[in-house]
């Protein structure tokens, strides 16, 4: 669930800003046993027609990029069994004099495309100028080979008409239960249980080392945004001595569980709403009236009609869902307060065009009706790198530290809150991952951002991991999921300063 567009970097430079001539071809650095062929592959760069997937990456891989694949193996631990492909792009640096190394960039998500990232960035930065642009598409999603996939379209379009199952009665935690049940079935049937069991954190960072080596860097250069965090700091605890620089942007906290991070998300999301409220309700034309306060009832007035009855848009239909995903995808930054406004100006007027398209785009649907893989992606590496909780006790505990922590108001979701088995509970395979506090020592110095009013990553998460990883930390007064690269000059010259020329902001500095 993010916003942001942008994937991860690799670079070796033996003095920073040091220009390099182009890489040699891998293996580069440190290679684990057995994977020399993997490290060692040579990339085909060619026209990036055929790797368009989706709306995004149709409209994005234009101008002068190139794609290629890139060969892993699907488990680590038996290389000489299945492989994935991953989709690259790359923007090459604008001089080969001035070329730094590569710069490899990832969205988050988890889900997100890092081509679409690295192909959406502003070539016309600085860092554009010193550094190859690199995204890849992580296992499983978007470009790369094998997708994950779990329902088909139709099914997903109906999942979203569906009206919500409310109450916490034992026969609705049941049907709750039993979508949830079908759906971990359908996954593992539609993926398969192997490439499942790899789809994780953990094998991304591994992907990622591989990516490194067989781009000439010795050392890699990271930018990852909100899950890119993690993976971020999952690489820099396996590969500690192939890290050159990171930027970590929009924290995922290391050690939270999920109840931390649902009420974290929703007093965040919370927060979100009621500055813009505050901005919404002093213009006349406001959906939400005039009062501020009164903001959330008005809100709750409009869309509860939906749970059962969904508006009309054409030849589709506006569902409960949809406008409350709308709504949560508008709050997302400042920068989409205008078309929220609008969205929801339109709805009372009846029409819901916007909200669905806002929906739509969170969702991953393209307007031909077909999906990206975001949201099964988002659900599979969810559910292996976090442990499962099947055990009926510590679900009603969480459900019951969930309400008593999440602020009350609209959009209310009383489906996913319910003490009832999550998807990840009847998953085919184990997870390969958990929450924890990282422990590294030997790395270089990091970069942290974190906004102060990030709905979906809280500004404390990034404090936690600037502490636990021993990085500086550049606040960002704002309310915006991720702030680097975003039109902010104080945060950009900050964070493509520490790029470039490996200085860290000095501690305590702030942008607004």
């Amino acid at each position: 669930m993010a916003v942001a567009v942008f994937t991860l970097t690799a670079c070796s430079t033996a003095m920073p800003g040091t220009p390099l001539a182009a890489p040699p071809r891998g293996p580069v650095g440190p290679i684990p046993a057995g994977l020399e062929k993997f490290y060692g592959q040579e990339l085909a760069w060619g026209d990036c027609e055929p790797y368009v997937n989706d709306e995004l990456s149709k409209l994005s891989f234009k101008g002068d990029v190139e794609c290629a694949r890139l060969e892993v193996p699907v488990d680590y631990a038996r290389p000489q069994a299945a492989t994935a492909k991953l989709g690259l792009l790359r923007k090459r640096a604008g001089k080969p004099a001035d070329r730094i190394g590569a710069l490899v960039l990832n969205p988050g998500g988890p889900g997100q495309s890092g081509m679409v990232a690295a192909a959406s960035m502003d070539w016309k930065s600085s860092l554009a100028a010193r550094f190859d642009l690199v995204g890849f598409d992580p296992r499983g999603v978007g470009a790369s080979e094998p997708k994950v996939k779990c329902l088909s379209d139709k099914e997903k379009d109906a999942e979203r008409l569906k009206p919500p199952i409310t109450g916490v009665s034992p026969e609705a935690v049941a049907a709750i239960e039993q979508e949830n049940k079908e759906f971990a079935e359908r996954c593992a049937k539609e993926t398969g249980a192997d490439m499942l069991a790899n789809i994780g954190t953990r094998d991304v960072v591994k992907d990622m080392d591989v990516l490194r080596s067989v781009l000439g860097e010795r050392k890699l250069t990271y930018l990852g945004f909100s899950y890119g965090t993690r993976i971020g700091t999952a690489y820099a605890e396996a590969f500690p001595g192939n890290v050159r620089a990171m930027i970590l942007d929009g924290a995922v906290a290391p050690n939270q569980d999920r109840v931390q991070q649902i009420i974290g998300q929703a007093n965040g999301f919370k927060k979100a709403f009621d500055s813009f409220a505050a901005a919404c309700t002093k213009k006349s034309t406001c959906a939400l009236g005039t009062s501020a306060p009164g903001a959330e009832a008005e809100l709750d007035k409009m869309v509860d009609p939906l749970k059962a009855t969904p508006l009309a848009v054409r030849d589709r239909k506006l569902s409960y869902s949809d406008a409350a995903i709308a709504v949560i995808q508008g709050l997302y930054s400042e920068e989409l307060w205008p078309t929220l406004e609008q969205a929801l100006g339109d709805f009372k007027a009846g029409r819901g065009d916007i909200l669905l398209k806002l929906s739509d785009f969170y969702q991953g649907r393209n307007a031909d009706g077909s999906y990206s893989s975001s949201q099964d992606a988002f659900t599979a590496i969810r559910c292996v790198d976090d442990p499962p909780v099947k055990d009926r006790a510590v679900v009603a505990d969480e459900a019951r530290r969930i309400a008593e922590g999440v602020p009350k108001g609209a959009l209310d979701d009383e489906e996913d809150n319910a003490p009832a088995l999550s998807p990840c509970a009847f998953w085919a395979v184990p997870n390969t991952s958990a929450p924890h506090e990282p422990k590294v020592s030997g790395l270089p110095e990091l970069l942290v951002i974190s906004s102060t009013g990030d709905p979906a990553t809280p500004y404390a998460a990034g404090v936690e991991l600037a502490k636990a990883l021993g990085a500086a930390l550049l606040t960002v007064e704002a309310n915006s999921h991720t702030a680097f690269l975003q039109d902010n000059r104080c945060v950009d010259d900050a964070g493509t300063a520490y790029l470039i020329d490996l200085k860290p902001p000095a501690e305590g500095t702030r942008c607004k």
